[in-house]
C-alpha cells in the first residue's frame, strides 16, 4: 500500500564553519566545497525520506549568487519537492552568515534529482508526498515544470543534432569570441 509523507517530515540542515583550507586563491571558498555539502545534505534528507540509500542522479541550476568567506557558518536547507515512483527532487537553500556582523546572505539555490536504491542496488519506490500547504503545491508543480523543460530541451538538441549544418554554424559563429582553422 502507497504511503505519504509530509515535505516537512524529512527536512534536513547542515550547518557548517568555513575553514581555510576550503578557501581558493582569492580567499573565497570553492565552489566545489559547497556542492559537495549540497550533496550530502540531498543525500540525508532524500534518504530520510525514501527510508533507503539513495544516489544523485542530477544537479539543476547550481548558480554562485553570492560569495562564501572564510569564518562564515554555511547552513544548506534541504527538503523533498517532489517525488516519482523511485526518485525525488531535494531543493536545497544554502545561506552564509557572517556571526561578527550578524549578516546572512543567500548564496545558491539548488535542486537534486535522487533516485532510492535497494538492498540490491535496484531502483526501489518511494513514498509519496503529502502536500498540506499552498508552498508544498507550488514546489511540487515547479519540480513538474523542472522536469518538463529538461525533457523538452533533450529533445531540442537532439533535433538540433540531426540537422547539424557545419555552413550555417561557421556563419553564426562569426559572430562569437572564436576563430575556426579547419
Amino acid at each position: 500500500m502507497q504511503h505519504y509523507k509530509r515535505p516537512s517530515d524529512s527536512d534536513t540542515t547542515l550547518t557548517e564553519l568555513m575553514i581555510p583550507s576550503y578557501a581558493n586563491f582569492g580567499g573565497k571558498i570553492h565552489g566545489g566545497i559547497l556542492l559537495s555539502l549540497m550533496d550530502k545534505v540531498a543525500y540525508a534528507c532524500a534518504t530520510k525520506h525514501a527510508e533507503n540509500y539513495c544516489v544523485t542522479v542530477a544537479v539543476e541550476n547550481v548558480d554562485f549568487l553570492q560569495p562564501v568567506e572564510v569564518g562564515d557558518l554555511v547552513s544548506l536547507l534541504a527538503r523533498v519537492n517532489y517525488t516519482g515512483r523511485t526518485s525525488l527532487v531535494v531543493g536545497i537553500k544554502v545561506t552564509a552568515e557572517n556571526v561578527k556582523q550578524r549578516v546572512v546572505k543567500h548564496t545558491n539555490t539548488s535542486y537534486f534529482t535522487m533516485v532510492a536504491k535497494d538492498e540490491n542496488d535496484k531502483p526501489t519506490a518511494v513514498p509519496g508526498l503529502l502536500l498540506t500547504s499552498e508552498e508544498d503545491i507550488r514546489r511540487f508543480a515547479e519540480s513538474i515544470l523542472r522536469k518538463d523543460l529538461k525533457d523538452y530541451h533533450r529533445k531540442y538538441m537532439r533535433e538540433k543534432r540531426a540537422e547539424f549544418s557545419i555552413e550555417e554554424e561557421m556563419t553564426e559563429l562569426e559572430k562569437y569570441n572564436c576563430r575556426i582553422e579547419l
